[in-house]
């Protein structure tokens, strides 16, 4: 079977899935509704945002090493 056969399943009924278009426009909707994470180049100290699926590279200089930021929250362990 080739790939470009095959079909992902949807959300939706059987029927729904006629069209083929309507399932690849589904799964590019929910891959774009991920939130931002800004990340810190290794090599020339620029911030990044990256969303999941997002190539891991500097948008600047192409450095594939990125650190993420550290969260502002307040974070509290409790010790034995």
């Amino acid at each position: 079977m080739s790939r470009e056969v095959y079909a992902p399943p949807t959300l939706g009924t059987p029927s729904a899935n006629a069209g083929g278009a309507a399932s690849g426009s589904l799964y590019t909707s929910l891959d774009q509704a991920g939130p931002l994470t800004q990340y810190l180049c290794g090599e020339c100290n620029a911030k990044v945002q990256l969303k999941k699926g997002d190539p891991i590279r500097c948008k600047e200089c192409g450095h594939r090493v990125l650190y993420k930021e550290r969260t502002k929250r307040m974070v509290q362990f409790e010790a034995r």
